[in-house]
C-alpha cells in the first residue's frame, strides 16, 4: 500500500461521510493511481438507496474516481496544498451494480493538463470487471 487513510487526508480535503477513497496501491504522481473504496454496509447512502436493494449512486462511483484523480495530481510538488474542482464529466458508462461487501478498483490515467485544467480518464471495477468509467474534467485552484 503506497499511501492510507491519514496521508489521503493530508493530500485532498474530503472527509466523512463523503470521502470516497481508503487507500492508494500504486501512484505515477500526475499520471496515474490505482485506489481502492471498500463498499460496506453503513455507507449512510444505502439508508436511502435503496433499502430493499442496496446500491451504491452511480454518481458516487464517479466522484470516487474524482477524488482519486484528485490524490493524483494533488500528489505533485507544484500542487500541494491546492483543491482539486470538478470541473465536468463527459462519456460517463455505467455497466454493473456496487453493493455491500464490494471492493470498489479505481483507476485513473491523467490524459490531458494544460495551466490548471485537466482531464482523467477514469474506470472503476469490481472484481477485475468494470461497473463505471468515464471521463473527468478537473480544475486546480
Amino acid at each position: 500500500m503506497l499511501m492510507d487513510i491519514k496521508d489521503i487526508m493530508n493530500t485532498i480535503p474530503h472527509r466523512s461521510p463523503f470521502l470516497l477513497v481508503d487507500r492508494v496501491e500504486e501512484m505515477e504522481t500526475g499520471k496515474r493511481i490505482l485506489a481502492k473504496k471498500c463498499v460496506t454496509y453503513n455507507e449512510p447512502f444505502f439508508a436511502g438507496h435503496f433499502p430493499q436493494e442496496p446500491v451504491m449512486p452511480g454518481v458516487l462511483i464517479i466522484e470516487a474516481l474524482a477524488q482519486a484523480g484528485a490524490i493524483c495530481v494533488l500528489s505533485d510538488e507544484a500542487n500541494k496544498g491546492k483543491i482539486a474542482f470538478l470541473g465536468g464529466v463527459n462519456k460517463a458508462k455505467f455497466r454493473g451494480k456496487v453493493v455491500p461487501g464490494d471492493v470498489l478498483s479505481l483507476e485513473v490515467e491523467i490524459i490531458k493538463v494544460k495551466g490548471p485544467v485537466g482531464v482523467g480518464k477514469g474506470t472503476a471495477k469490481v472484481d477485475g470487471k468494470v461497473v463505471a468509467s468515464g471521463e473527468i474534467t478537473f480544475m486546480i485552484g
